[in-house]
């Protein structure tokens, strides 16, 4: 048998998946259950009640009103201890969900973690937000109040036939017909083959909303400006037509079991009382008898709450199975492989060998070429330029270089080792990685940029801020540097966020380099010095930037013009702006550019 058919499923997977022991919640389900067992005091005290008084309700004066005392003594401790019983239970029941659920999240964090981007890319964003935010709290959910509800359901049910039945045995037998048919419709409602389809559908359609959804926040800038509404962005509107379909298709599935299943458990007295009456008829006088019905009367149609809760139970139960296969479906991603012993770098050469890539999309089964056949060396001490046209792979090379993803063919190596055999720990503190697409935390400056070096000191924070030209904005903010972005409408524009991450590359000083045009958003005041700073950052190391300003990379010692994926030039900018080309033509265009003006063309009035 292999490992997925042994492969533990619903509940056990969760307990096996969080790496939880189930001390805690096996005393919670013993507390609930001793609560229920209290809480049914008060109503067996009723009927001791109702008993003496049938017994000696024609005298009043043979009433013994300390058996009415005691009783009522009695059910309050009982309905007292049974609300501290719960109490108690609850807590056990969510300490041990808390646990489960920070369990849960370290361990899928740190597994996407080891990820490649390629998952990550392939993925959409909003379905990995729902997993590790609403799956996962439905899951402590679960954890912390179905499962006590469930065995105090359990036990509340089974000492309450215990009642019944040594109370009187025909009309507890009317009542166990009357559940078992009621249980028996929900049964098929939430554990039949079409349940589990239709949760299924639920998560499915859910994760397509919410991925839509965060695109159509991300874009609602353009929404806007073009005066559209939600209808006007189609995917977004359909998933959310796909979802309304979805949940009027599920109530009118669910609807004639619904209805008879509700209608059979608060008929439980309609059958209780002729059965009693036709009793009665046998035996008039007998007013333990009579007793006993008024118990079944008033305890009868009780039964039906805890089976109300029960119906639930087969929801909650097939939404968190269904929530821990998706779950595993991350986990059983396999993260990059790490080599046993880490085989670090003498020198910080970059060498590509004959390196092919092409992004895969395994849910789509797509494949598109980014890289073919590409080999060269970025040598220590000097600047490699990568340039082409759009798609032409410059953003590959550059992301393959820490492995964010891994090449299909070929290989690459620093300073002789092949990164696959550095450890990936080892790997990232190699590479400083300036994006494009400037990311910052929600935190303070002082925090953003501390990032890049965890251990350093305020002032090793404040000396990177210097060299990256933004000490001086940070100053001026409400907190200088204990300033949080997002708060009190404090935000960056796009040169300031991209200075703050080259702070965080200088703080950083990992002897490779990886600059997607570091100073793209940067105003004419402060380009030069960030690139005085970038001169000084770049000292001895081995510099890879990604180019899309010409004038910023003529003094590059290399330059690799990149064309649908392959190397078709290389060599100093005075030689490639002369000779005919791609480079030639990109430095045409791009000169060009400075002298070019936009005029409006006013028509002569006739």
């Amino acid at each position: 048998m292999n490992e997925r058919m042994k492969k533990k499923s619903g509940v056990a997977r969760l307990f096996e998946i969080a790496g939880e022991k189930k001390g805690l919640l096996v005393l919670a389900g013993i507390l609930s259950a001793a609560s229920a067992l209290c809480m049914l005091v008060p109503y067996w005290s009723v009927y001791q009640v109702l008993r003496e008084l049938l017994l000696h309700g024609s005298k009043i004066s043979e009433l013994d009103s300390g058996i009415l005392v005691h009783w009522g003594w009695v059910a309050f401790s009982g309905l007292v201890g049974g609300l501290l019983l719960l109490y108690a239970s609850l807590m056990a029941s969510h300490v041990a969900a808390f646990r489960i659920l920070y369990g849960l999240r370290i361990r899928l964090s740190e597994h996407i973690g080891r990820l490649s981007l390629g998952y990550l890319n392939g993925t959409a964003t909003g379905t990995i937000k729902k997993i590790m935010e609403q799956n996962i709290e439905k899951i402590e959910n679960f954890v912390a109040h179905t499962i006590p509800d469930l065995v105090n359901v359990l036990a509340t049910v089974v000492l309450m036939f215990i009642i019944f039945f040594s109370l009187n045995g025909w009309m507890a037998v009317i009542c166990v017909v009357c559940i078992a048919l009621s249980i028996g419709l929900q049964f098929m409602n939430f554990f039949g083959k079409n349940a589990k389809e239709f949760t299924k559908i639920y998560y499915d359609t859910q994760e397509r909303m919410s991925a839509s959804a965060v695109q159509y926040v991300r874009g609602m800038p353009v929404v806007k400006i073009f005066g559209q509404s939600v209808r006007s962005f189609r995917r977004f509107n359909a998933e959310i037509e796909a979802y309304k379909s979805y949940a009027l298709r599920v109530c009118d599935t669910y609807l004639p079991a619904m209805v008879a299943f509700t209608v059979l458990l608060n008929s439980l007295i309609t059958f209780i009382l002729p059965t009693g009456l036709l009793l009665l008829s046998r035996e008039p006088q007998n007013i333990g008898l009579a007793a006993i019905y008024l118990f079944f009367i008033i305890m009868g149609p009780g039964v039906a709450s805890p089976i109300y809760k029960l119906m639930y139970l087969g929801s909650s139960t097939n939404e968190i199975d269904e929530g821990v296969k998706r779950i595993d479906r991350i986990f059983d991603e396999q993260p990059l492989a790490e080599p046993e012993i880490s085989h670090l770098p003498s020198s910080y050469d970059i060498e590509f060998r004959h390196v092919s890539f092409a992004y895969e999309n395994k849910a789509e089964a797509t494949r598109t070429e980014a890289l073919k056949d590409l080999s060269f060396t970025a040598r220590q001490g000097e600047i490699t330029a990568l340039v082409g046209p759009s798609g032409s792979g410059k953003s590959t090379v550059a992301n393959l270089i820490p492995r964010f993803w891994d090449v299909n063919e070929g290989e690459i190596r620093i300073g002789g080792a092949n990164i696959k055999q550095i450890a990936n720990g080892d790997l990232m503190s190699l590479v400083s990685f300036v994006f494009q697409d400037n990311f910052l935390f929600f935190d303070t400056l002082y925090e953003n940029i501390r990032v890049g070096d965890a251990s350093a000191t305020r002032e090793q924070v404040i000396e990177a801020a210097r060299a990256a030209q933004c000490h001086e904005f940070i100053e001026n903010l409400p907190a200088g540097y204990d300033t949080r972005i997002g708060d009190k409408g404090v935000y960056l524009s796009g040169g300031e966020a991209q200075r703050i991450c080259v702070a965080r590359a200088i703080l950083k000083n990992a002897p490779i380099l990886v600059l997607d045009e570091a100073t793209a958003f940067a105003d004419p005041e402060n380009e030069y010095k960030m690139q005085q700073a970038i001169q000084q950052l770049i000292r001895n190391k081995t510099v890879i930037i990604i180019a899309h300003r010409l004038s910023s990379i003529i003094s590059a010692e290399q330059i690799l013009v990149l064309k649908e994926g392959k190397l078709v030039q290389s060599g100093r900018h005075e030689v490639l702006s002369t000779t005919e080309g791609v480079y030639k033509k990109m430095w045409d265009a791009y000169t060009s550019a400075f002298r070019w003006q936009l005029t409006i063309k006013k028509e002569e009035v006739k």
